[in-house]
């Protein structure tokens, strides 16, 4: 699977373009701020329905617009086309359509053609709270398992109805113990299956990430002060406890705070180096490569399960890395192990170089305030 052609018209600041990809690399250089991250955007657009950055659709309208529109041409198995369309009218609903059907849920979409994106905000995963790393896990199993998008959509329907109980209950001054077992049932249904799938999806994943790991330090002195071995461990309240008996025992606090203090909603993945919080102990270094290890176990793991290649976005990664580590880079998904990639980099000398080492199959876009030029013999 690759995405062969991309058409934009007011997206973000790019007022229309049009672009046909190479199926292995493609490459976007140009300055910051000129709209080479807002490409990557579009395309994680029609894989996932949103955007990467900002939740917010209608402000990814170009300014003073009244609509954007994304379309892409997908080839399947060398000989089938897909055509998606995402289109946004300000004040309008969404419309988000496969070879010209537009979906009723826009979940259903999900996982059809999955993509890995990689991003200096992958440091959030590290840095911020747990619901990011929530909204991770959660991304990567939903890409290839219906079940569970489904059973964290009903979770999270069922926390949103008893925390609004919750919060009636604090407001008019009563409590109605049937209403909110009605609740609790659907949140321990749903929230132990999520628990489970969580488990089982990390027991594959977590060696996969270690290799990578591995395979990204290799060639680096390792400090001596701190071993460099790295963990992703899960940390759930329901691991060592009955959810039906942790939602009885912590009513009363769930009533005095006016909403749900306990469930899947407050798992966290927990990163280790050297047994210690990568967090706090981390150098800058080995943070980087630790969120590109993740995201290419994702990659990997995606890859198992739906058996064909994700699409691979690289954003702006290379800064901060040394040479070497970016040769490397681009040496491991120019090998038939990975499909079609796309990389955005500010230095056309250092993308120059790499090619002229790594022979491979791909196309180089310069990008000025929105507008593309595709350059030729480099």
């Amino acid at each position: 699977m690759f995405l062969q052609k991309l058409s934009l018209i007011n997206f973000k600041n790019c007022r229309e373009a049009e672009f046909i990809f190479s199926e292995k690399i493609n490459c976007f250089i140009g300055n910051n701020g000129v709209g080479k991250t807002n490409i990557l955007d579009a395309i994680y657009y029609l894989s996932f329905c949103k955007s990467y950055f900002n939740s917010i659709d209608s402000q990814n309208i170009l300014h003073s617009e009244s609509f954007f529109s994304i379309h892409g041409t997908y080839m399947k198995n060398g000989d089938s086309t897909d055509l998606i369309s995402c289109i946004l009218e300000q004040n309008k609903r969404k419309r988000f359509k496969l070879n010209k059907k537009e979906y009723n849920r826009l979940s259903d979409h999900i996982g059809l053609f999955p993509l890995v994106m990689i991003s200096p905000y992958d440091r959030d995963l590290i840095n911020e709270g747990s619901d990011i790393r929530r909204k991770f896990i959660d991304g990567v199993i939903s890409q290839f398992d219906k079940t569970y998008l489904d059973n964290l959509i009903k979770y999270n329907k069922s926390l949103e109805q008893r925390n609004a109980l919750l919060k009636r209950f604090a407001e008019n001054n009563f409590f109605d113990s049937e209403a909110i077992e009605i609740w609790n049932e659907q949140l321990i249904k749903y929230g132990n299956l999520i628990y489970i799938q969580r488990n089982d999806f990390l027991s594959d994943f977590v060696p996969i990430f270690k290799d990578y790991f591995e395979f990204l330090t290799s060639h680096l002195k390792i400090d001596s002060n701190i071993s460099e071995t790295v963990n992703i461990e899960y940390d759930s309240q329901l691991k060592d406890n009955d959810f039906r008996n942790l939602l009885e025992n912590n009513l009363q606090k769930d009533r005095m705070l006016k909403y749900s203090t306990i469930g899947t909603h407050k798992d966290d993945l927990v990163f280790t180096i050297g047994d210690y919080p990568m967090k706090k102990f981390g150098s800058q270094g080995q943070q980087k490569s630790f969120v590109i290890a993740i995201k290419l176990a994702q990659f990997e793991y995606t890859k198992k399960m739906k058996g064909f290649k994700p699409v691979l976005l690289f954003d702006d990664i290379f800064d901060k890395l040394d040479n070497l580590r970016v040769e490397q880079l681009i040496k491991l998904v120019s090998n038939n192990s990975f499909g079609q990639v796309f990389i955005t980099d500010t230095q056309r000398e250092r993308i120059e170089k790499v090619f002229h080492t790594v022979k491979i199959d791909h196309k180089i876009f310069q990008i000025l305030n929105g507008k593309s030029i595709e350059i030729s013999d480099i």
